[in-house]
């Protein structure tokens, strides 16, 4: 377990600090990134479940030179949270199998970082949030562990119908053929404005998405993406029995109202909620819509 001290001024400046963690699964070891403010004992934690594409750091942690507020981990640490982030086997810092992952083994690398997690700091539970494919290896777990999670929030979540996983379906011979994939950096910012306004956008916070994402991920497998194209529906609404939120932008080429009302409809615990967020398309929490999903997101979490 290695501590660094961050490079963010802002963070710096309120005390948030970043804790490196290794978690071994068998014969993989995952990466785990932590970001509090202060004493991280006895806090609320919250574990983020990245997508289909990069890493966890990356995805939730990106430091936008003159934009703090685009660091998603950085809120939840000032809001009182001890967050962490993993990478998924085949993902930034963790294990990359020769072969294709599964989101069935990115189900049970994030069940090895909660129970990793859950003994470090004491607890018995943690909020999960997921992103995207996170939403399917994250709402997996849940119907497997829901002892072990206090309340869900479903970000940008998938359906059979979504748009984008039709495309995907037309490339399924590519992604048996190929476990992984080189992205260049060029080609990390269209995810932007896939049915998203440029407008949504800020220059800058899409630069620097790219600029970490070709560094923390080389080579991206494509076994997510084979499984959205051929595995859908992965998660059972009735069976996701906590607390539960689900949100996601008004923009999104993935999450929406046709796909995921039905969805809803069926989690069976009262304590749920459905939340769609101006300003922002899939990749919500980077664009100009991100302040009002943190906000929504933090409100459901710490609401008594």
């Amino acid at each position: 377990m290695t501590l660094y001290a961050l490079a963010c001024p802002a963070a710096m400046a309120a005390g948030i600090t970043g804790t490196e963690h290794w978690v071994g699964n068998g014969d993989v070891r995952i990466h785990l990134w932590e970001k509090s403010q202060g004493t991280p004992e006895g806090k609320p934690i919250v574990v983020l479940a990245h997508g289909s594409a990069t890493a966890g750091r990356e995805s939730f942690d990106l430091q936008v030179p003159g934009k703090p507020s685009y660091s998603l981990m950085d809120r939840l640490a000032r809001e009182g949270f001890d967050v962490f982030a993993l990478d998924t086997r085949g993902f930034g810092r963790s294990t990359r199998p020769a072969g294709h992952m599964t989101t069935a083994q990115a189900k049970d690398d994030l069940r090895a970082a909660v129970d990793y997690v859950l003994t470090l700091r004491g607890a018995a539970k943690v909020d999960l949030v997921g992103w995207s494919w996170g939403t399917q290896y994250g709402g997996m777990y849940v119907m497997e562990n829901p002892d072990k999670v206090r309340r869900y929030v479903s970000y940008a979540q998938m359906h059979v119908d979504s748009p984008d996983v039709a495309r995907r379906r037309a490339r399924i011979d590519f992604f048996r053929a190929n476990a992984y994939v080189t992205i260049p950096e060029a080609g990390w910012k269209p995810r932007f404005t896939s049915m998203a306004p440029a407008s949504v956008n800020e220059e800058e916070v899409v630069d620097s998405f790219a600029k970490a994402a070709v560094i923390a991920e080389p080579s991206s497998p494509t076994g997510p993406q084979l499984d959205l194209a051929t595995s859908l529906p992965m998660v059972n609404p009735r069976l996701v029995t906590v607390p539960t939120l689900l949100i996601h932008g008004q923009h999104d080429d993935v999450a929406d109202t046709d796909g995921l009302l039905p969805f809803f409809a069926q989690l069976p615990n009262p304590r749920k909620a459905y939340v769609i967020v101006p300003e922002a398309g899939h990749m919500m929490h980077l664009q100009k819509g991100h302040l009002l999903f943190q906000h929504e997101l933090v409100g459901f979490l710490k609401a008594p």
